[in-house]
């Protein structure tokens, strides 16, 4: 008798085992743009990584400078990688604002290297270009 119930005890966990064999859980599968945004991020964080080492070397505003290039570059390829995953008029605005900005904020820290009426008209320029910059980032809209 107990060597009945033996066998149908392992019987049973056999049957158990060979249909939890069957309903193994599926292959993780990875969504395509989910993976290619994920390493176009993580090749822009390593970009950034390696511009910004670049600038350790420097001084002084030069230094300056070439920090916010490396962020400037940063900001542009981070909406650029937006709109190449997913293409808009929304996202192709936000790529020329960050050109804008990008290009304000570098040309104003190049315009620290100046001193008085020089440095003046540095900055008067860079306004005018990021209001230009602006301006054609606003028409996009239309």
């Amino acid at each position: 008798m107990q060597k009945l119930i033996w066998t149908c005890a392992v019987a049973s966990s056999l049957t158990m085992l060979s249909a939890h064999a069957q309903m193994a859980p599926p292959a993780a599968t990875v969504d395509p743009a989910v993976a290619e945004l994920k390493a176009g991020r993580d090749k822009i964080a390593a970009d950034y990584k390696a511009d910004r080492a670049a600038c350790d070397a420097m001084k002084d505003n030069a230094k300056d400078v070439c920090v916010e290039e490396a962020k400037g570059k940063e900001k542009i390829a981070k909406a650029e990688l937006d709109q190449k995953l997913k293409p808009s008029d929304g996202n192709a605005r936000k790529v020329a604002e960050a050109k804008v900005d990008v290009a304000y904020s570098i040309a104003k820290e190049k315009c620290d290297d100046q001193k008085g009426d020089a440095k003046s008209a540095c900055m008067k320029q860079a306004k005018a270009d990021e209001e230009k910059g602006k301006a054609e980032v606003k028409a996009m809209k239309k």
